[in-house]
């Protein structure tokens, strides 16, 4: 999806970012030869709907030719606005209460082993969705026992109690982006607050220290090396194990321009360093994405921390 109007839908020219409608428009640099891909055109892109589309991944023909999944739960509408995300925003519906056993019988039709779920922000719910991701998790369990479960959270910001809900239902890999540097939350990541969203990935571990924490950054939003460099070390005194970084891409120009496209090299170098400083994994380059991979990941972190505990 790269249009900010809706023209598909039973209500036309319906914003599908009422808050972006009236902003000017921000350019962005040509797209460098290493960022292009080509579009997809295979049967699995066809034959699946996952959150991929919604949110405009550019390895969206790759993954779904693999069958690998990422399911956004919840509805298809975010109750926060972030400059740099596609998925729709305003005031969501209900929950629906059979969600959890249509994505687990998804899955077992897909036979899928390892499985991601993610979902919009749900500030309008007094957990925040908590109840719904762990309902989510324990169907999977009952229908699948041998599926792998990555999930891919909000913050829960003001929500007490919502992490422990989620953690308790125990998630194989439990990960929460922050998405970009702490100086640039103002401008980019409005709703959320950065020391809360690396507090959060600590407690997981505390709670559960079985579970694989996973968090990545977008860089090219403005960000200079050092505040990258500091991330890492945030992530790493909240026990991170998994780093991903990736280049972040305007989805229309309505939302924050791209800064700069960041060279191959330099991702080399920051994946270089973060395994220095202690991360089990880590995936850098210009179309790295949370998801990217994920379950060839999960049996790698799983390798890594045998390593360390062998």
């Amino acid at each position: 999806m790269v249009v900010v109007v809706d023209t598909v839908s039973a209500t036309p020219l319906r914003p599908r970012h009422p808050e972006k409608v009236n902003r000017p428009d921000a350019f962005s640099p040509p797209k460098p030869d290493w960022i292009r891909v080509r579009a997809p055109n295979t049967r699995g892109y066809a034959d699946l709907v996952t959150v991929c589309e919604e949110a405009g991944c550019p390895n969206i023909g790759e993954c779904w030719d693999k069958k690998h999944a990422t399911f956004m739960i919840m509805g298809d509408t975010c109750t926060r606005a972030c400059a740099f995300c596609n998925v729709k925003t305003g005031m969501p519906g209900a929950l629906d209460g059979l969600e959890p056993e249509h994505v687990a019988e998804a899955t077992l039709k897909l036979g899928l082993a390892h499985i991601v779920i993610t979902s919009v922000d749900r500030d309008d719910l007094a957990d925040g969705g908590a109840e719904h991701f762990a309902q989510t998790i324990r169907a999977i369990r009952a229908r699948c026992p041998t599926t792998t479960i990555e999930i891919l959270t909000p913050d829960f910001l003001r929500k007490a109690g919502a992490l422990e809900v989620v953690v308790t239902a125990k998630p194989d890999v439990f990960n929460h982006n922050l998405e970009t540097v702490p100086s640039r939350y103002l401008n980019v990541r409005p709703g959320a607050r950065y020391f809360h969203s690396v507090r959060l990935l600590q407690r997981v571990k505390e709670i559960d220290p079985t579970i694989f924490t996973k968090s990545g950054i977008m860089v090219g939003l403005g960000e200079e090396r050092h505040e990258v460099l500091q991330v890492m070390d945030d992530l790493r005194s909240a026990d991170v194990d998994f780093l991903t970084i990736g280049q972040y891409l305007q989805p229309t120009r309505k939302h924050h321009a791209v800064m700069r496209y960041v060279p191959p090299d330099e991702f080399l170098g920051y994946e270089k360093v973060a395994y220095t400083k202690g991360f089990l994994m880590v995936s850098a380059s210009p179309l790295t994405r949370s998801s990217h991979h994920a379950g060839d990941d999960f049996a790698r972190l799983k390798a890594a921390r045998a390593a360390i505990s062998g």
